[in-house]
């Protein structure tokens, strides 16, 4: 049974930075690699990152210089580090393991 766990959100003010972790059991994140997605009520969800089982990395244009994807295969856990926040980087945090898998979710909040 696969179940990916995600952690690391939080309340963080503008210009802060926060790291999120997605821990994988049931699959092998290093062969499927891992995409991080963000979602806001009302609103489609919107693909963040992605790292390739080839350890590539891809940005959405909204984030690129300020995140960072990751990934620890000892740990079997991918990471998405957060930098330079803004307001509008507020959302739900899903990681998804780019098969039919997601996290639950984690709540990201950039405020003053």
């Amino acid at each position: 049974q696969v179940q990916l766990v995600e952690s690391g959100g939080g309340l963080v003010q503008p210009g802060g930075s926060l790291r999120l972790s997605c821990a994988a059991s049931g699959t092998i994140l290093s062969s499927s690699g891992m995409t991080w997605y963000r979602q806001v009520p009302g609103k489609q969800r919107e693909l963040v990152a992605i790292i390739t089982s080839g350890g590539r990395s891809i940005y959405a244009d909204s984030v690129k210089g300020r995140f960072a994807i990751s990934r620890d295969n000892a740990k079997n856990t991918a990471y998405l580090q957060m930098d330079s926040l803004k307001p509008e980087d507020t959302a739900v945090y899903y990681c998804y393991d780019n098969s039919e898998h997601w996290g639950q979710g984690t709540q990201v909040t950039v405020s003053s």
